[in-house]
């Protein structure tokens, strides 16, 4: 008998041999590890799989306090169908962009969000900053 698959990551993260992660050995480490991101794609994969998983506790503490909205709303009833990672660099020392896009339905209609994120790194935690919308 085997042991019952792990879920995987709703991030989408893979391995080397593009197999998914498991949600534990990947956002599963910072939404309920408690564990610091180490970078700022790692925290954008992170919010993410935080948006699907409706954990508003996460988002805002990983928001930086200079931008942090006072809450989070989530639409009732939304399907999260991926997410697209198409570039993560550092920008300085402590400053890094990730470029993705994340796709959703609701209420029957596709939705795809194409952002390049701002991120910053403060005492050893990396924050979201801000982000824009890209065509």
């Amino acid at each position: 008998m085997t042991a019952p698959r792990e879920p995987s990551c709703p991030c989408g993260r893979t391995d080397l041999r593009q197999r998914p992660l498991a949600y534990t050995a990947c956002c599963g480490r910072y939404l309920d590890g408690g564990l610091p991101a180490p970078d700022a794609e790692s925290l954008m994969r992170s919010r993410y799989s935080a948006f699907v998983q409706g954990r508003a506790e996460h988002l805002l503490a990983t928001w930086h306090p200079s931008r942090r909205p006072p809450s989070v709303a989530f639409e009732p009833h939304c399907k999260w169908l991926g997410l697209e990672v198409h570039d993560a660099r550092g920008t300085g020392q402590d400053q890094a962009e990730v470029r993705f896009v994340a796709r959703w339905r609701i209420g029957g209609r596709a939705v795809r969000q194409h952002e390049l994120s701002r991120f910053v790194r403060e005492d050893g935690r990396w924050y979201y900053l801000d982000g824009d919308a890209l065509p």
